[in-house]
């Protein structure tokens, strides 16, 4: 450790305040976000502290630490952390994740974080110059994480909108009918049916047909991969529903590589989870062994983007259906997916879609890999910088490298 660098305890750093009941909040509207003691929990329209600042986690079994810009509100589950001296808020943020501090239990029945027991940890402090270096490297990492995410849903919500507008509503088509100019290219327009025809899924474009959704992609149901027991080095990490909602593989269990290769996922791949907490994804977390309970869908005849958002269209409801399932698990049945009706256009129609609609999903996948590799490149780099094994001038040859 460098000799400017200062030994000191948490308690001489910092304090660490509670936060307040709070009677409402919303979970879209107000202007400053709720924290509780995993993470934000809601809006409010009055803060309790001003940004940027830090929250961590006081009860429960997950107690996180979360960093603000902006002014905050802390519920009475968590604290927010009030500096003694000169510290960098993004700084500390880093710190406390490193030093561990939510994980700290005083031993209650119901696990808590106390003040008592955080004060007596302790830890090395760098100048503040070098404080706000690390805190520069770790948090354009983060930055970029998060803008990545932000793109994300952005391209999520506008490739949902745009499938609805075509293939629930058939806007395109209605204006074709009715005779108003739809917007599109002329060739695509001249693809469009000029009438509607009832079917089973009701009034749908001419030409257009009514299917199954099973009917136009694969559902493959994982294995029991406790079967497949894995060797020190031939491992796969084992894609289960958790896995599925973290979108990542770290920590989970392992499977032998020997498996079909069907039963491979990769980066890019549907996943659906079929029971428990039922979702959709774009698989980004790499390779791994698909585990029973999940589906991962493809299709030989259609894009990626046309079954995997039908699967969207009807994952409200087949997450009421699996609610009222009186199982400890809920779930739906292969029948479900066949009693869900997708509306499929002629084949000329849907390929003059594609350079439409791919891009929107492929690079949402993309993007996830690319957050995955920053995210794992920070996490190497915590434990260095705040440590001091590593020094900011070397952190920054290396990301300036991978940047």
């Amino acid at each position: 450790m460098a000799d400017e660098w200062r030994q000191s305890t948490w308690g001489e750093e910092i304090s660490l305040e509670y936060g307040k009941a709070l009677r409402a909040y919303d979970e879209t509207q107000g202007s400053y976000r709720v924290f509780g003691a995993n993470g934000p929990v809601g809006w409010t329209s009055e803060p309790l502290a001003l940004g940027p600042g830090v929250i961590l986690g006081r009860k429960g079994a997950y107690r996180g630490v979360q960093y603000s810009r902006d002014p905050f509100f802390v519920i009475d589950t968590a604290y927010y952390v009030v500096p003694k001296r000169e510290l960098d808020m993004r700084w500390l943020y880093y710190a406390i994740r490193h030093y561990k501090l939510g994980e700290i239990d005083d031993g209650s029945p119901i696990p808590s974080t106390t003040r008592a027991a955080v004060y007596v940890q302790e830890l090395e402090v760098p100048p503040p110059d070098e404080q706000r270096a690390i805190a520069d490297i770790l948090g354009t990492l983060d930055d970029k994480i998060e803008l990545k995410q932000r793109m994300n849903e952005t391209l999520e919500a506008i490739a949902r909108a745009l499938f609805k507008s075509w293939f629930v509503d058939f806007d395109p088509v209605r204006a074709k009918v009715e005779g108003r100019n739809a917007g599109l290219p002329k060739r695509l327009t001249e693809l469009l049916p000029e009438s509607l025809d009832d079917s089973e899924a009701g009034g749908i474009p001419n030409g257009w047909t009514s299917r199954g959704l099973d009917e136009i992609a694969r559902f493959l149901n994982g294995l029991a991969l406790q079967k497949f027991p894995a060797t020190d080095q031939n491992w796969l990490p084992v894609i289960k529903i958790a896995q599925l909602r973290a979108g990542s593989a770290i920590n989970a269990d392992r499977a032998s590589k020997d498996i079909p290769p069907d039963y491979i996922v990769a980066d890019g791949d549907v996943l659906f989870s079929w029971s428990g907490s039922l979702e959709c994804v774009l698989w980004a977390g790499g390779r791994g062994a698909l585990n029973q309970h999940l589906f991962k869908v493809d299709s030989i005849e259609y894009p990626k983007w046309f079954c995997y958002l039908w699967i969207h269209r009807h994952l409200d409801d087949f997450r009421h259906i699996a609610a009222g399932k009186a199982t400890t698990m809920g779930h739906i049945q292969r029948h479900h997916l066949s009693e869900a009706k997708v509306v499929v256009p002629p084949r000329d129609l849907l390929k003059a879609l594609d350079p439409i609609f791919s891009p929107l999903i492929e690079s949402q996948w993309r993007r996830k890999v690319q957050s995955r590799i920053l995210e794992e490149l920070r996490d190497t780099l915590l434990p260095k910088l705040i440590s001091g094994e590593l020094r900011v001038q070397d952190a920054e040859r290396h990301l300036e490298v991978v940047l």
